[in-house]
């Protein structure tokens, strides 16, 4: 029964593709990622309207009628303005570090969160925010991060700050209470499986299967995100998604 009361399962046609009742507004941060760009695709084929940010927009080399492709920088408020501003939903997926403070206040992730907030906040029908965590703001234990679990000795200073940043992004989100955010972590693994459309939604608690694994492919982690983008079900909430 462990992680039944979190978990829900997602059944859906491997062959299927869901769709929203009408065509959303979505603008994704770091669209040439790993994960980023499975989200595109994913939006792309159920119909949606894809502007793919990028601060190098020459390297999206992907062309389709729903796809706006621009350049923009999430440090520069005026950009993020222009570019979210009459949007239905904005997803977050970067990572990296800015400067070498060595501070979690340095990593992308929490620096964007910040002000992607502070936009938001201003505008009257604000898009909905939907933030790519890290696992290691997962609870593999009660009370207990996977992040105080990592041999920080093996890890570079710069990852050490990524994972950090991303427990200080979901720690600031849940002061935000005008704003819609959702926390959207992914397992310890991240496989290139097939996108299988079948897995299941927790919250902060690491799901794992059978076998004591946590894991999900890119391509379904990327189903997860649009079907939260087109149903708003967790709003202002941590979820996990894992087999």
């Amino acid at each position: 029964m462990r992680q039944l009361i979190f978990a829900c399962v997602a059944l859906l046609l491997a062959a299927s593709v869901g769709r929203a009742d009408e065509p959303l507004d979505i603008v994704i941060y770091g669209a040439t990622g790993e994960v980023g760009s499975h989200v595109v695709q994913e939006a792309l084929d159920r119909g949606h309207r894809v502007t793919a940010v990028s601060r190098q927009p020459e390297q999206i080399q992907k062309r389709h009628d729903m796809l706006s492709v621009v350049k923009g920088d999430l440090l520069d408020k005026a950009s993020v303005t222009e570019i979210v501003t009459g949007q239905d939903v904005v997803i977050l997926s970067v990572r990296g570090v800015i400067g070498d403070s060595g501070w979690p206040e340095s990593a992308l992730q929490f620096m964007a969160a910040e002000m992607l907030v502070d936009v938001l906040f201003l505008q009257d029908e604000a898009p909905r925010l939907l933030h790519v965590g890290g696992s290691g703001a997962l609870e593999v234990e009660p009370g207990v991060l996977y992040a105080a679990k990592l041999p920080t000795i093996l890890l570079s200073k710069g990852l050490e700050v990524e994972i950090l940043g991303q427990i200080l992004a979901l720690e600031f989100y849940g002061k935000v209470d005008d704003v819609k955010w959702t926390y959207v972590t992914p397992p310890k693994n991240l496989t290139n499986g097939p996108r299988t459309g079948v897995f299941r939604i927790g919250g902060s608690q690491a799901l794992e299967d059978d076998r004591g694994r946590t894991r999900v492919s890119r391509a379904d982690f990327a189903v997860a995100l649009i079907d939260e983008a087109e149903q708003a079900t967790h709003l202002r909430q941590q979820i996990s998604v894992a087999y």
